[in-house]
């Protein structure tokens, strides 16, 4: 498989949230703000390479039976040490991301990439899978995170984007139902433009 086919099913083909749906649970809680859905997107973008490149290394070595397990103590020391970074050098995003840190590694995503690539492709090519996995991961849930923060508190990272003249922001985009709705919006619009694309 090409270096380019890679990096174009992680962002576009197989987007993990636009096109697979996995990782929902933390996609929806996390993405009120553009701010939190970033240091989300980035730290499931570490795990997602740093695990793909030890499990890529060790499949070798790894026996069929027990490979699951195994994929989740890697995963689990990956999501440890970043949420140890967090904790020490980012704080305040640490606190608003609270729960969810631990809870990548459970996120469907990066073990599915394990199970799916890493073990049985070279180092490279699962870093490579991992990267690019990750970066159609943190491109969709920033959009995300950037819509409700607009529509619902009118700012975006924390900037705020119309005064008090402008029409009061709709709470609702930061709220749950807001968040199923312009995911639903967003997942949307990006398949009918994958649809078009490859109709051309």
């Amino acid at each position: 498989m090409k270096f380019s086919e890679i990096i174009k099913n992680g962002i576009i083909n197989e987007n993990p949230i636009f096109v697979q749906l996995v990782g929902m649970c933390s996609v929806l809680a996390v993405s009120s703000s553009a701010t939190n859905s970033l240091a989300m997107g980035f730290s499931v973008m570490a795990v997602l390479t740093c695990s793909n490149i030890v499990i890529s290394l060790l499949r070798k070595f790894i026996p069929d039976e027990i490979r699951i397990p195994v994929f989740i103590v890697v995963i689990a020391t990956f999501v440890t040490i970043v949420d140890m970074f967090l904790k020490a050098y980012a704080p305040d995003i640490y606190g608003a991301l609270g729960i969810f840190i631990p809870l990548i590694v459970v996120n469907c995503v990066i073990l599915a990439r394990a199970e799916a690539f890493a073990y049985s492709n070279g180092v490279i090519l699962s870093a490579i899978d991992g990267l690019s996995m990750g970066v159609g991961f943190t491109l969709a849930i920033t959009i995300l995170g950037i819509l409700r923060e607009f529509f619902g508190a009118g700012s975006i990272f924390g900037i705020a984007i119309y005064g008090e003249s402008m029409i009061k922001p709709a709470g609702i985009f930061v709220a749950a139902p807001g968040a199923f709705i312009l995911l639903g919006i967003l997942v949307g619009i990006f398949r009918t433009l994958q649809k078009k694309v490859a109709a051309n």
